[in-house]
């Protein structure tokens, strides 16, 4: 009987961003097996420091390469037998039990048979010298509060397999797996809920960036990045000015800094710039709030600060005494806001753009003794008024977006506010805002006219001050006049103390009328 012979079909080429997709959909569905892990909260992190090893390596072999090829020695930053090619590349190498006791103890025999520190000890361990302190110490302090969580070696072979697959020395992949990233961080964020704090919606930043304009040459900080979403939109708008190699050393040396003083998303900042090509992030992982305020020089000064600051938390007294003692309050963000005005460059034109909870506009005492000191040192040129739910679902409390820069005090301030989508009522974690809708607002930054969401008003009398000229109220909470609604500019003790008067006359009024009513029984 004659058979007919079929060819078998080629198997279909996978692009870059296919391959990649698959490869960290696989990790996380293999993590998901493991009963040390509990959700993206714990799984993200193990895979980042997976990642973070991996192109630490790759790169050290890319520099490894140039100095062969200049004829020089070179001295690896992570030792044999610690770097990736030593433990991690052969697929049937360690595993199980061996695997964890080598990554966690404190001393363990390792993949050569010889006895020593574990991986974690060791990178603990590291100090840089000869000029590589800058990577050698960020790798220290990546894993100083990091633990495994993973209770099974054979599933973290798994794991490690998958991610070797990942080519960290092609630009291509590394161009592709930051979009990817970018992607599981928002998922972290979604599943963080009250701890998503370090996430600030991608549209939101990319809005503060772009009319922010950041220049090559000019030095950009975040004080408080999180994931280093503002310093990786600052680095690709100033990617694109960068067309020769001495503009891109400019670029990759002395353009981005940050400060991140959380173990978990310090680690995340550090590989999100390296994947977005950031060679040698330069990230501080302490509190940018420990410094004394008046210590401050023009060597710790910066061109541009963009952030999104924490706020609703509490410092302790240490750092409240880094402040003016009429200054120090339990707001985070009003300390945040100090720092920002004082590390700004006083010469050229250095300029901010700071998410602000709602609060913060209206607040008075010594909320409104700082906002002085804004209006009266710095140009506050505009406001932009976001609505419920960008935050979401972090918080659905209404944020704002404050500009200011450094060319004299405010003379007037310039309100947007941000429609809502038709229909809406307010955004949520799986109806988010998008970059589009900001395009009205763009369309205006330019022209500043008035409009049914643009309003001017003056800042000379903003500031309210008692009869020794002390500062008693500064109330930013401008409503927009073009809406139909009537603007109560009463400070917010002003305000509750006429509705505890109201309701002291309806407690009056309802005496009057049980009197009434007893008289007649």
């Amino acid at each position: 009987m004659a058979t007919t012979a079929r060819k078998k079909a080629a198997p279909k080429q996978l692009t870059t961003a296919q391959r990649l997709d698959s490869i960290i959909k696989s990790a996380r569905k293999i993590m998901r097996k493991d009963k040390g892990l509990n959700g993206d909260l714990d799984r993200l992190p193990m895979l980042t420091w997976i990642m973070f090893l991996k192109f630490l390596d790759d790169m050290e072999r890319i520099e490894e390469g140039r100095a062969d090829l200049a004829g020089k020695d070179y001295r690896p930053i992570i030792e044999a037998p610690y770097r990736w090619r030593d433990w991690a590349a052969d697929a049937d190498g360690i595993t199980g039990p061996d695997l964890l006791s080598f990554l966690v103890s404190e001393m363990t025999e390792r993949p050569d048979g010889t006895r020593g520190p574990g991986l974690f000890a060791y990178l603990r361990a590291l100090r840089g010298d000869n000029g590589r302190r800058e990577r050698r110490d960020v790798i220290a302090t990546v894993f100083q509060g990091f633990a495994n969580r993973m209770e099974s070696g054979y599933l973290l072979r798994d794991v490690v397999n998958l991610i070797d697959g990942i080519h960290f020395d092609s630009s291509e992949e590394v161009h592709t797996l930051g979009r990817l990233y970018e992607t599981l961080l928002r998922e972290m964020r979604d599943a963080a809920g009250d701890s998503g704090e370090f996430y600030t919606p991608r549209p939101v930043v990319r809005f503060m960036v772009e009319v922010t304009d950041p220049k090559l040459g000019e030095t950009i900080l975040d004080p408080a990045c999180g994931t280093a979403g503002f310093l990786t939109e600052s680095f690709l708008h100033l990617e694109k000015q960068a067309d020769t190699v001495e503009k891109r050393r400019v670029l990759q040396e002395g353009s981005i800094i940050g400060g991140e003083a959380k173990s978990l998303p310090y680690l995340l900042a550090q590989l999100n710039l390296l994947l977005h090509g950031l060679h040698a992030p330069r990230i501080d992982a302490g509190n940018a709030l420990r410094f004394r305020l008046n210590e401050i020089g023009e060597a710790e000064r910066v061109n541009i600060i963009l952030t999104n600051p924490p706020f609703g938390g509490e410092e302790e007294a240490g750092i409240l005494n880094n402040f003016p003692e009429d200054r120090r309050t339990a707001e985070t963000a009003l300390l945040f806001l100090q720092l920002i005005m004082r590390r700004l460059k006083r010469a050229g034109r250095g300029r901010a753009a700071v998410v602000v909870p709602h609060g913060t506009l209206f607040g008075d005492g010594i909320s409104a003794r700082i906002k002085a000191d804004l209006l009266e040192r710095f140009n506050l040129h505009t406001v932009v008024r976001l609505r419920e739910g960008v935050f979401a679902p972090y918080t659905d409390i209404p944020a704002n977006l404050i500009f200011f820069d450094t060319s004299g005090p405010t003379k007037d301030i310039w309100y947007y506010e941000m429609p809502l989508p038709e229909g809406r009522k307010k955004y949520s974690k799986t109806a988010p805002m998008v970059y589009e809708e900001f395009a009205g607002c763009l369309a205006w930054w330019n022209k500043r006219e008035e409009d049914e969401r643009a309003w001017k008003v003056s800042a000379a009398d903003l500031i309210q001050r008692d009869a020794q000229k002390r500062v008693i109220a500064c109330n930013l909470d401008i409503k927009n006049p073009h809406s139909g609604e009537v603007a109560d500019h009463r400070a917010p003790s002003e305000i509750v103390d006429a509705i505890i008067a109201q309701e002291q006359r309806i407690l009056g009024i309802m005496d009057e009328i049980k009197a009434v009513l007893e008289e007649c029984v």
